[in-house]
């Protein structure tokens, strides 16, 4: 063979090979999502981080800042992927209130932008969410015990709140339920009720949700009770729609609702520990996150201080829990987790850890089990993904 042929040969090779590199590495692109956590740093330099995340894999990026600012805590996202809307801290000496930043998404980069911020309508804000229609953000306020909602703009930027209700109230426990402490709103799925899970008063609190005006009224019936003392802090739907799931802090318990879509009405039908083998709840243990998995099969929830997460799998007909797995965080203080998209890879925020740690469910089980990837993010107290622009 002439050297020529050779030559020509092995270039052939490295075009081909080299294509097909390309190829490869596109289609694992293709595959990947945005991840951003919000932070409850307030050092100089910290803020919302994002990473990349390909679920086949279980690969997860080393973090950058995506954008700086003081003790983001909780991300809610825009349905059109343009936008992130994150609470923030009073700006002012003059006002306790806390705010809602409004951010430019890059949909190739992941980068934000800052656009604005509002008043979140009360001190301490905690949780917010962004409604179907992509019009609204409405933001609960902990320390304020009251929920409110802000409009948004055309152009991503929020405007001043069009809706503003105080809790009132108290429950059992004489130091953390003293006064109402909304600690997070969600919206159905039809985008026409609100629910507003309150610690201090030991109710979800179920409002009718104006989308056209942005406004907020009483349902009737306007609440469903937990336990005194329970503690309600986070709620999910099930993705059928027709139950939702409740994680109580300070009991570490999980409640089951059946939900009556005509009348908005939630039925508890069932409670459940988070902690395995009858554990009782010991002095700094409480419940953080509840999400439900896509597949409809199984329930996940975060006990801080048994730093661990509870996998339940769910009654298809009647959406009762029963317990499969609790599992170590490998961090401390997993107070948020996120599971992506394709049901796949449970991402573990541990706060006090400065870790998210990466786990891989089991479709068959709901189980998980730790892939022996960690990244390190400050303070990581929140979990959105996002699929990447092609």
């Amino acid at each position: 063979m002439k050297t020529s042929e050779i030559f020509c040969g092995v270039v052939g090779c490295f075009i081909t090979c080299g294509m097909f590199s390309s190829v490869a590495a596109e289609e694992e692109n293709r595959d990947e999502l945005f991840v951003y956590f919000g932070s409850s740093s307030r050092k100089p330099g910290h803020g919302i981080y994002v990473s990349r995340l390909n679920p086949a894999t279980g690969n997860l990026s080393s973090p950058s800042l995506a954008a700086e600012i003081a003790n983001p805590g909780f991300l809610a996202l825009h349905s059109s992927r343009s936008f992130l809307y994150a609470i923030g801290a009073p700006v002012t000496a003059k006002t306790n209130d806390g705010t809602v930043n409004a951010f430019a998404m890059d949909s190739h980069t992941g980068r934000l932008t800052f656009l604005n911020q509002q008043s979140s309508g009360g001190p301490g804000p905690c949780h917010l969410v962004v409604d179907k229609s992509g019009r609204w953000v409405l933001v609960a306020n902990y320390a304020g015990g009251s929920v409110a909602v802000l409009p948004i703009h055309a152009d991503g930027r929020l405007g001043e709140l069009t809706e503003f209700i105080q809790h009132t109230g108290s429950s059992v426990h004489p130091q953390r339920q003293k006064e109402a402490h909304a600690h997070s709103i969600n919206l159905d799925p039809g985008n026409r009720l609100a629910f507003v899970a309150d610690l201090g008063i030991d109710k979800v609190m179920i409002y009718k949700f104006d989308a056209a005006r942005g406004r907020l009224v009483a349902n009737h019936p306007a609440f469903a009770l937990v336990k005194k003392g329970a503690g309600p802090r986070h709620f999910t739907f099930h993705p059928n729609g027709r139950f939702a799931y409740v994680i109580n802090e300070m009991d570490c318990s999980a409640t089951a609702f059946a939900f009556d879509n005509t009348r908005g009405d939630l039925k508890e039908t069932q409670t459940i520990s988070l902690l395995p083998n009858g554990e009782k709840v010991k002095a700094g243990f409480s419940g953080a996150e509840v999400q439900a998995h896509p597949s409809g099969k199984f329930l996940y929830g975060s006990t801080r201080g048994h730093d661990s997460i509870t996998v339940f799998s769910i009654d298809k007909k009647t959406g009762a829990l029963t317990f499969v797995q609790n599992e170590s965080t490998q961090g401390k203080v997993p107070r948020n987790f996120g599971i992506d998209p394709t049901g796949q890879i449970l991402l573990a925020a541990n706060q006090d850890s400065d870790s998210v740690v990466v786990f891989r469910i089991d479709a068959k089980s709901g189980r998980i089990t730790p892939t022996g990837q960690t990244i390190e993010v400050p303070n990581p107290v929140c979990v959105k993904f996002l699929p990447r622009a092609r």
